[in-house]
């Protein structure tokens, strides 16, 4: 037992000394233990539990909104079946696919062969349409996991579910309950339109644009040259600080666990239970804030890896990221599990109750926040002279920063590039900060800087070198990259094997990246190249300059990508190629 299991409460080190034993029977019996959500959530998706696995991919009709729509989905269901293996195991999973296009699944943050990866055009070449594909592998650690989709846009029309690995030890904490919520973003739209719109529109969906009467408010609060300075800013860039979501509530519904929120999904429990549960955020374009009101949350796992516990009332969950959050009702009434988007245009939510049928109010939205020249990384420096452009053709030479203040170096492709509307001067590391929208709210926030793994890497060795990429994009042409160079234009990042390296990334836009690396940890650090925990995604807020280590431990071609899903269909990937 870890120093920080010493922590809980001697009736909760009893429930888990107890947990312990019945495990290590079962084990040594070579029993499958069932899973708890299973016996006590009849309402939970199915779950399916073992060595293997049929999946089928193919097209299902949906009424999500109100309206008759066709959804994509695995095994008839969305988001698909939850998957449950075991630490160890072998598992194999035969995929079919009915559709009349190519697809693929992925397995999120699952280290495996290359082959097995499900991306096509660097795994393989895809599930073709009526196809079969055989994924097999052994499974090498336990957590919170998803899968998904990464065919085309297939994943914004369904293609997703939950992954649970049991561990072969028992865990570091105890729990009596054990849900799965699976946030995600809905529209009736084809993914394909949408994708068109954006193109075309990329601020269709900010309904938010400041008026005439927000300047005036701002001259009188500000005064009228701040006022000016400030709108003469956005102005340079073509960008509004109201544009937090490329796609939003007026164009999503907002699910948990496939249910809108008037219609939510309850988890049962019993007063002074310990629940657990398991955050995915499998939408394809929408960061979450969640909190309990009423209830403290303690966070215990991110991206599947247990961390040193840490309790939050509110916490913010970006694409592709895992939280496990621990929380112990101890009333006889329920809860919600309350889920904003980010820019406020709409909730998902799911209810926490002794009983069926009970209900709590949901919250109001929070107000909605507007980026600053500070969110972006330009500070106050970015108003101090009316030239500023912002651009990549900005004459930095013309901006007034202090001698202590060291300006960011750009690449040389991003030098005059049209798909570059934006340069961070400042960047720094932010991993103390809630993000925008919840500084200050009154509630203990997590941040990165909380989280910290239980366990230090196994790879203790400095970085043999340093790779700098810019997460680079253009709003109103809708282009996204690194460096300025669309992932079709771009040669591949290359990794010696068994190298230690630092990918160092820094954000060029306005919008938040989080980027995700397949096949290999993420080991992110602050701001002294000190480890702080184990990742598969990596949130890189507008303005900031995050590092994390990796280990060139699997041989192939993996994806590195952001995993805001129309960002990377416009080019924000790039291939990782690790060679002998």
């Amino acid at each position: 037992m870890n120093d920080e299991t010493s922590r809980f409460p001697d009736t909760t080190r009893r429930r888990l000394l107890r947990g312990m034993a019945l495990g290590s029977a079962a084990a040594g019996l070579g029993l499958w233990r069932e899973p708890v959500w299973a016996l006590a959530t009849p309402n939970q998706s199915g779950v399916l539990a073992g060595k293997d696995f049929d999946l089928s991919i193919g097209r299902t009709p949906v009424n999500i909104t109100g309206r008759a729509a066709s959804a994509i989905t695995v095994n008839g269901s969305l988001p698909g079946p939850i998957l449950r293996w075991r630490e160890g195991d072998e598992v194999t999973l035969r995929v079919r696919n009915t559709l009349a296009e190519t697809s693929a699944i992925h397995w999120h943050g699952i280290l495996l062969p290359a082959n097995m990866d499900g991306v096509p055009g660097l795994s393989f070449h895809g599930i073709e349409p009526g196809g079969d594909y055989l994924y097999r592998f052994r499974v090498r650690q336990s957590g919170t996991y998803w899968y998904h989709s990464h065919s085309s846009l297939q994943e914004q029309a369904g293609v997703y579910g939950a992954l649970i690995v049991d561990p072969l030890e028992p865990e570091p904490f105890a729990f009596d309950r054990d849900y799965v919520v699976m946030l995600s973003d809905w529209t009736d739209m084809d993914p394909h339109r949408l994708f068109a719109r954006l193109k075309k529109r990329s601020d269709y969906d900010n309904l938010y644009k400041r008026t005439v009467g927000d300047f005036l408010r701002d001259a009188r609060e500000d005064g009228i040259t701040a006022a000016v300075a400030d709108r003469k800013a956005w102005g340079a860039m073509r960008m509004s600080p109201t544009d937090l979501a490329d796609v939003n509530g007026n164009t999503y519904t907002y699910l948990a666990n496939g249910r809108r929120a008037d219609d939510d999904w309850t988890g049962l429990f019993t007063p002074g239970e310990r629940v657990r549960l398991r955050f995915v955020n499998g939408a394809a374009m929408t960061f979450f804030d969640v909190r309990i009101p009423g209830l403290k949350l303690t966070v215990v796992a991110a991206d599947g890896q247990n961390i040193q516990p840490v309790e939050v009332d509110e916490f913010r969950i970006a694409p592709a990221e895992t939280f496990d959050v621990i929380v112990q009702p101890e009333r006889d009434e329920a809860h919600v599990v309350f889920a904003q988007a980010m820019d406020r245009s709409g909730h998902a939510r799911i209810t926490l109750a002794p009983r069926m049928g009970m209900r709590a109010p949901s919250p109001a939205l929070d107000k909605r926040a507007l980026l600053t020249m500070d969110d972006m990384g330009h500070g106050s420096h970015a108003m101090s002279t009316a030239e500023m452009s912002c651009g990549a053709n900005m004459d930095h030479s013309k901006m007034s920063m202090p001698m202590s203040t060291p300006m960011q170096a750009h690449p040389a492709s991003e030098t005059g590039n049209p798909f570059v509307d934006m340069q961070t001067m400042s960047p720094t590391p932010r991993l103390d900060d809630p993000g925008i929208g919840l500084r200050d709210n009154g509630r203990r926030v997590l941040r990165y800087a909380d989280l910290h793994s239980l366990q230090v890497p196994d790879d203790d060795r400095e970085p043999s070198r340093e790779i700098e990429l810019h997460l680079t994009g253009h709003m109103e042409r809708f282009v996204w990259g690194f460096d300025g160079i669309k992932f079709s234009d771009a040669e591949p990042v290359r990794l010696k094997y068994g190298e230690r390296v630092r990918f160092t990334l820094v954000n060029d836009t306005m919008m938040e990246h989080p980027v995700h690396l397949h096949g290999m940890w993420s080991d992110l650090e602050d701001a002294d190249g000190k480890f702080l925990v184990r990742k598969h995604s990596v949130s890189i807020p507008p303005g900031t300059k995050r590092s994390f280590r990796v280990t060139a431990d699997a041989l192939g071609r993996w994806a590195f990508h952001c995993h805001m899903l129309m960002h990377m269909e416009a080019g924000m990937m790039r291939e990782v190629r690790v060679e002998e």
